[in-house]
């Protein structure tokens, strides 16, 4: 009899009554109850979203309210429906599973819509702002570190005359090569920097250890005694005159540790590709940095940062053990109590990657490194070992990382997707389609990222709507990515040091299928089995319409990674990006 043998007759196996035979007839038995339990469980949440809310407006509290209201009854009417009805033992299996998802996916609300208020009607801590050299009295050494490996000489050539070309009385220059193998690549540059004068030192360093932790702790060994400060950039960065003038300033006060600026890039304007990669880092740097600024809870990266020399040495220097030195350097940093502050002004451009591949590369390291961290700190971010770590910080590197872990396991929920859609075919009297109330929380998940996105990228970053798509549309490319790096960062500890190759090759039409090979496989998987499930009649009911909808979504950010990678093949199309071409061609580099 299938599914619909339970809902027969008015007594159950037992000869319960399954309905009241008198009094009114509610179609939602219970509702009072329910509605008691939204309501605890909205007013909890609003309260834990708004505990730092004296900086939030009226509008952001209401927004907030708002939000929480929903989600609490949208989960209470989810669980509620799936109470009430007869399951079998799969049935309850798969309710089991799909329950862990929609928790998940309720947090996930919640935590996006946090940041949404925030970075919307927050009122901001103070970002840095240039201040200039005029407020010194003496200028603070500064010890530049460029690490290098195997880049084009042409383009460490450019890095290094932007340096000379500060406009700072008191700095060093220290480029370290580590590992280079081909003498045509480094020696042209050691003689470079000869020529720019005593300020510059080059060292080539094989065999070295640790990748680009083991280059900044050699560069820290060599660093001039009387240095207070090191700032370190990538080898492919072309800065700002002002940069030290400017920033420098910051460390008068002592409990300063770190001041950041964001990473940035020069060649967005070039195709397709790299205006999307671009438009893509912007949320980070421009919402992201921003909202975590107000908590003293940024996170460092390798490039366009300065720390104090002092504190450097004192909690240990750069971290060889982990692939994202830099981000958990920051981390150790504020666990010693220090404070970080960001500038959202841009003081230095690289390079975008040059392809789809070497974009996933990059974002692999990134998200196998914050899982090495939240590993290797969980302790401290739990708060169960002693730490200067406020609450807002422990919440912030939690929370900045939870899309992430949301990704990965995102990827297992896919493939019992795809599994579930075909024992549904094989043995369809025992199998059947998920209730549509239970798809509609992942649904209302998705439809939620992407319009916070699209709207604080048009009102927060100023981004049009090409570039909000084309955001969008790359940062869902690399949800595979990510998941995969997650996935491998909980079962392994250790993942080589992959850098991200400057002036790569673009793909062919060949090369850009296979990077997105992955993608497309699971893309196909996943439609051919929304197609199949919607078109199949012993299936028709809106359980089985919402899901073949749910499948077809989770396709969509693997669809968008051959999109991604295809739009690399036509290197000479162009996507308008008028602030950025006005921030280059400002940009002073001499």
């Amino acid at each position: 009899e299938g599914q619909v043998g339970a809902y027969w007759g008015v007594y159950d196996v037992d000869r319960r009554p399954k309905v009241q035979f008198e009094g009114p007839i509610s179609p939602t038995p219970g509702w009072g109850l329910l509605s008691l339990i939204s309501a605890t469980l909205a007013s909890l949440a609003f309260c834990m979203m708004v505990a730092d809310g004296g900086r939030l407006t009226a509008a952001g509290r209401g927004f907030a309210g708002l939000i929480t209201s929903a989600v609490a009854t949208g989960g209470v009417w989810t669980l509620g429906t799936g109470v009430q009805t007869y399951w079998t033992p799969l049935d309850a299996l798969a309710g089991m599973l799909l329950f862990g998802g929609i928790i998940g996916a309720v947090v996930l609300i919640l935590v996006e819509a946090h940041e949404w208020v925030e970075a919307r009607w927050c009122a901001r801590r103070p970002i840095v702002a240039p201040v200039g050299g005029g407020r010194l009295r003496r200028f603070p050494k500064v010890s530049i570190h460029v690490p290098t490996y195997s880049e084009p000489p042409d383009l460490l050539f450019e890095t290094l005359r932007s340096l000379a070309n500060l406009n700072y009385p008191n700095f060093e220059v220290l480029v370290v090569d580590n590992n280079t193998k081909d003498e045509r690549l480094w020696r042209p540059v050691a003689a470079y920097c000869s020529r720019l004068g005593e300020r510059f030192r080059f060292f080539h360093v094989d065999p070295l250890e640790g990748y680009k932790a083991g280059a900044l702790n050699f560069a820290l060994r060599h660093t001039a005694r009387d240095a207070s400060i090191i700032a370190v950039i990538d080898s492919d960065y072309k800065v700002d005159s002002e940069w030290l003038a400017d920033l420098v300033p910051q460390f008068m006060e002592p409990a300063v540790g770190i001041v950041q600026a964001p990473q940035d890039y020069r060649d967005g304007t070039s195709s397709i590709f790299k205006a999307m990669c671009h438009s893509e880092y912007q949320g980070f740097f421009k919402i992201g940095m921003v909202t975590r600024n107000d908590r003293n809870a940024i996170i460092q990266h390798g490039t366009m940062t300065m720390i104090r020399t002092r504190v450097l040495r004192e909690v240990g220097g750069w971290g060889q053990w982990t692939i994202t030195e830099d981000a958990e350097l920051g981390l150790r940093v504020l666990e010693h109590g220090y404070e970080a502050r960001y500038t959202s002004r841009s003081y230095g451009r690289g390079l975008t990657p040059d392809n789809f591949h070497d974009y996933k590369v990059q974002r692999f390291r990134w998200a196998f490194g914050a899982i090495q961290i939240l590993r290797g700190h969980s302790q401290q971010l739990l708060g169960r070992k002693a730490s200067a770590l406020s609450r807002g910080q422990r919440y912030h590197f939690f929370s900045g990382w939870l899309p992430w872990l949301a990704d990965g396991f995102n990827l297992v929920f896919n493939a019992i997707a795809i599994i579930w859609s075909l024992m549904m075919f094989l043995s369809p009297e025992r199998f059947h389609p998920p209730l549509a109330s239970f798809s509609a929380i992942v649904l209302t998940l998705f439809a939620f990222k992407l319009t916070k996105m699209f709207v604080l990228y048009r009102v927060q970053v100023g981004a049009s709507l090409w570039q909000s798509l084309g955001a969008a549309i790359a940062g869902l490319s690399l949800v595979f990515t990510v998941g995969t790096a997650v996935i491998a960062g909980l079962f392994r500890k250790d993942a080589p040091f992959r850098r991200t190759p400057k002036l790569a090759r673009r793909h062919s039409i060949v090369g850009a299928v296979a990077a997105a090979a992955p993608e497309a496989g699971v893309a196909l998987v996943l439609l051919a089995c929304s197609l199949a499930v919607w078109n199949t009649a012993s299936f028709a009911s809106v359980d089985r319409d919402v899901w073949a909808l749910l499948l077809a979504v989770f396709a969509v950010p693997h669809v968008a990674a051959v999109l991604m990678s295809l739009s690399n093949v036509y290197a000479r199309a162009r996507m308008p990006n008028r602030e950025l071409e006005e921030a280059a061609s400002e940009t002073r580099v001499g």
